[in-house]
């Protein structure tokens, strides 16, 4: 059977794995696409393991029941914590999302490097594992997005809360001297405008994004399953369980549909 039409899947515990299905869309331009946003948990990073185990586990069989050919964990926490055991249960591929912990490595010159993540991601085995792998004299300074996912959720992106919490997370960051961070949330690539107005030009900022959507392309070759072929109409259709304002304005896109579901 012809599966090269069938959608890509994604699914994050909200609307910030959007920044990476815009990287992948850019990159695989034919292929159609099925986003779940299961904004109702969000965020997961408050959730204990076995929670996060769960919710993944559903929105995997949601996508799969659309016939998502494969899958991209759009978020970082679900990946640390239960992508493995997805992997063991389906037979279908995964693609996860986990912190730049190593390109920051090799371009930090300071040999401080800071991470921005949720408590689910720092805590998990896998980014222990992950950190483990870079150079022992580099320094990696963590610090727990408390709230910044709830911000963005509720449309709160330039508030002045979120710029608030912003300062208190990154101005340490910044006395320490680090020259790199590692944004280990897909909902925070939407805050880049205003976390380059705290750190100013020289501490880059490193995101996983277009680092999947290489991967996603990859691993569609690999299968034989990539979306070759121009089609007439890609279709991407979105599912959010909560109110979907706050999708249609990072979307912004005409060519989406977006529909509220529970599930």
């Amino acid at each position: 059977m012809n599966t090269h039409h069938h959608p890509i899947g994604f699914f994050d515990s909200g609307v910030g794995g959007t920044s990476i299905w815009k990287e992948v869309v850019e990159l695989l331009p034919h292929e159609n696409t099925l986003y779940l946003a299961d904004s109702k948990n969000a965020p997961y990073g408050k959730k204990s393991k076995e929670e996060i185990i769960q919710f993944s586990i559903k929105n995997t069989e949601f996508l799969l029941n659309q016939n998502a050919k494969i899958i991209v964990v759009a978020c970082n926490t679900a990946t640390t914590n239960a992508i493995e055991i997805l992997r063991e249960k389906y037979d279908v591929a995964f693609i996860g999302i986990e912190p730049a912990i190593k390109p920051a490595g090799l371009v930090t010159q300071t040999k401080k490097i800071g991470i921005l993540a949720t408590q689910g991601t720092l805590n998990s085995t896998l980014f222990e594992t992950t950190s483990g792998k870079i150079d022992p004299e580099v320094t990696i300074i963590e610090q727990v997005g408390e709230g910044l996912v709830d911000l963005i959720e509720n449309g709160q992106i330039d508030s002045p809360e979120m710029n608030a919490l912003l300062e208190t997370y990154l101005q340490p960051m910044m006395h320490q001297n680090v020259d790199a961070l590692v944004l280990g949330c897909t909902h925070y690539p939407y805050l880049i405008p205003q976390i380059r107005l705290i750190l100013g030009e020289s501490i880059k900022i490193i995101d996983s994004g277009l680092a999947v959507a290489r991967q996603t392309k990859h691993i569609l070759q690999q299968q034989g399953l990539l979306q070759t072929q121009t089609i007439a109409k890609t279709s991407h259709q979105f599912y959010i369980n909560k109110e979907a304002s706050v999708l249609h304005r990072l979307l912004n896109n005409s060519q989406v549909s977006i529909e509220e579901k529970a599930f």
